[in-house]
C-alpha cells in the first residue's frame, strides 16, 4: 500500500521544503519470511530494487530477489540468483548492490552480491542485465581478492573509473576500494586503509565534496559513524576518524545531491539511549552542505526496539530522493522525499 504525505518535514535553506511524497512496501506477500540489505537504482526503463531473502540471514536458502517499478507499481519479487553449488551444497547470498552503467559504457545494469557461508569467507559475484532488470546474464565470479561494492553503491569518477567502496571482515573490520573501468571485467584495488583495531569499519558510502575531495562515511563498532577523505580520487585515504553522528553498529548509506549537498540515512542511536545494544530504531535522514555539519531532515521510523535498518539512497534524474530499507526483517520499504 502506498501512503502519500502532504506535510512539509523541515524548512531548508533558501525557502525549500522537504516532503515525504510516498511511503510504501515493495511487496505485501513474498515466498520468503525474512529479508534484508536492499539496494535501489534508476535505469532507463525505471526503478529497480534488490535484496536478499530466505528463511533468515545466513540460511542456505537465502537468494537475491528483484522487483521493478512498472506503471507506478512494484512487480512481484523474482529470485534472480541463488547459492546452489550442486545437489548437496548451497550457500547463502548477501548484500546485493545495483549500479546502472552509462550508455557510453554499454548501459548494462550491474548486480553485485556476495556468496558464501559467512562474511568472513564469502566471495564476490556479478550478474548483468541489458533490459533494466527484466532478464539477467549467467553469474560471474569476481577475481580472487575482489568482492565488489560490499553494501553501498559504487560511484563513477570523471575518468570513467567505477569506484567500489568495500570492506572485509576476515581480519578485523577493514576498508578498501576496488576499481574497474570496463564494467567489472577487469579490476584493481587498494590495500586496507585501516588496521581493524583502533577503528573497526565496514560498508562505506562515497560522497563528492565541493572542493574536489571524496569523503566516505561508514558503519563501525566504535559508537560513531566514521569518515575519511581522499584528494586523489580514491587511491589514498586519510586516517579514519569519528564524526559527531552516532552509530549502533548498523549500516548507513549516503548520496551527493545534484546541488552538492549530502544526504545520509542512519540510525541515530547513542550508547546512552535505551535502544543501544544492536537495536536499530529510529531511522533518520540528515542533510549537510559540507559533509561536516548535519541537520535532521526526517525521521522515517521510530518504533522503539524494532529494526529499521540497512538503508540505500539515490537521487533520480527528476531530483527526488529514493530510499529503501529493511522493515523489521519482514519487508522492504520504499520512501520518496522531495526537496
Amino acid at each position: 500500500m502506498k501512503i502519500l504525505y502532504i506535510l512539509a518535514l523541515m524548512v531548508l535553506g533558501q525557502g525549500a521544503f522537504a516532503q515525504i511524497t510516498s511511503s510504501e512496501f515493495i511487496y505485501e506477500k513474498a515466498p520468503f519470511p525474512s529479508c534484508h540489505a536492499s539496494t535501489i537504482e534508476e535505469t532507463p526503463t525505471g526503478l529497480v530494487t534488490a535484496w536478499f531473502g530466505g528463511t533468515e540471514e545466513r540460511h542456505p536458502d537465502v537468494g537475491i530477489w528483484v522487483s521493478r517499478m512498472v506503471n507506478g507499481k512494484w512487480t512481484a519479487p523474482v529470485e534472480v540468483a541463488n547459492g546452489v553449488q550442486n545437489s548437496t551444497i548451497r550457500y547463502p547470498l548477501w548484500n546485493p548492490v545495483l549500479f546502472q552503467m552509462p550508455a557510453s559504457k554499454g548501459g548494462e545494469l550491474l548486480l553485485f552480491y556476495k556468496e558464501g557461508p559467512t562474511p568472513q569467507d564469502w566471495w564476490g559475484m556479478i550478474k548483468r542485465s541489458k533490459d533494466g532488470g527484466k532478464t539477467w546474464s549467467n553469474t560471474e565470479r569476481l577475481p580472487l581478492g575482489i568482492l565488489g561494492p560490499i553494501k553501498n553503491k559504487p560511484v563513477m569518477l570523471k575518468d570513467g573509473t567505477l569506484l567500489c567502496p568495500t570492506s572485509s571482515e576476515d581480519n578485523g573490520w577493514r576498508l578498501h576500494f576496488e576499481m574497474t573501468k570496463d564494467g567489472g571485467r577487469t579490476w584493481s584495488r587498494t590495500e586496507a586503509i585501516n588496521d581493524g583495531k583502533e577503528f573497526s569499519a565496514i560498508q562505506p558510502s562515497v560522497l563528492f565534496l565541493k572542493d574536489g575531495r571524496l569523503q566516505i562515511l561508514c558503519r563501525s563498532k566504535n559508537g560513531y559513524i566514521l569518515e575519511s577523505f581522499s584528494s586523489d580520487q580514491g587511491k589514498t585515504w586519510s586516517p579514519l576518524k569519528a564524526t559527531s553522528l552516532p552509530n549502533p553498529n548498523s549500516g548507513t548509506d549516503a548520496v551527493t545531491l545534484k546541488d552538492g549537498r549530502q544526504v545520509l540515512i542512519y540510525n541515530h542511536v547513542t550508547k546512552e539511549s535505551q535502544e543501544w545494544g544492536g537495536k536499530r530504531s529510529p531511522l533518520n535522514v540528515a542533510i549537510s552542505s559540507d559533509g561536516k555539519t548535519w541537520k535532521e531532515l526526517a525521521v522515517l521510523e521510530k518504533e522503539p526496539k524494532a529494526e529499521f535498518s540497512y538503508p540505500a539512497v539515490i537521487q533520480t534524474k527528476d531530483g527526488k530522493i529514493h530510499i529503501t530499507y529493511t522493515w523489521k526483517r519482514e519487508k522492504i520499504k520504499h520512501v520518496v522525499i522531495t526537496l
